[in-house]
């Protein structure tokens, strides 16, 4: 199922890598967004390590240099596509009736997820058209009711955004009215950074 859905997504125009050198001035139209200040390391969110436990390899890789995607027109537009068409393939499921465990960091194999399944995928998918790890960050927020929930923050130059499961719209980071506590780093998907002033960590994410 989940090879399937990638092939649907990526066979919707997804043609990202050799795109993303181009010049400024061709840009017209691309929006613009501020970006989050990032404090110190922080706990690793359970999931992740658990996700990481079960998918050694695409977490076992080099610490490397700090990279933004180069946002392009085109860039953008299939970043849109990409959070259109997970929301709309993988239907909504709690971990405790997917799983029967509270929280579960995994990928939507079997076309059921909650928010962090939808991030996760997300992020496979655009890694795998080219766009750097290190611009796709997992991220964990508090949201309009206070609960954790887990949404994928892409760092660009054109500022930050946020691919959420519970919107089909990518959106600038400070547009969400979440609050936002935690991410990964750049360099290390396995090292964990704060965002902003200090807030508790929800205990699991779950939307």
């Amino acid at each position: 199922m989940l090879r399937q859905l990638s092939g649907t997504v990526v066979g919707a125009g997804l043609v990202l890598a050799g795109l993303l050198g181009w010049d400024l001035p061709a840009r017209a139209g691309v929006p613009l967004a501020s970006y989050a200040s990032v404090g110190t390391k922080t706990s690793v969110p359970y999931g992740w390590i658990d996700f990481c436990n079960r998918y050694a390899p695409e977490c076992d890789g080099p610490t490397m240099p700090a990279v933004d995607i180069d946002l392009s027109p085109t860039t953008w537009s299939d970043i849109e596509s990409v959070n259109r068409h997970v929301n709309g393939a993988i239907e909504a499921m709690t971990d405790m009736d997917h799983w029967g465990v509270v929280d579960r960091w995994d990928y939507p194999a079997d076309g059921k997820g909650d928010c962090e399944d939808y991030a996760l995928f997300k992020r496979k998918l655009l890694m795998e058209a080219g766009l750097p790890r290190q611009a796709l960050l997992m991220t964990v927020v508090r949201d309009h009711q206070g609960e954790g929930h887990a949404v994928l923050t892409l760092k660009t130059n054109h500022g930050e955004f946020v691919l959420d499961n519970l919107s089909d719209k990518v959106k600038p980071w400070t547009d969400t009215g979440y609050k936002f506590v935690k991410r990964q780093s750049q360099e290390d998907p396995n090292s964990w950074v704060s965002i902003g002033a200090p807030t508790s960590d929800p205990l699991f994410t779950a939307r």
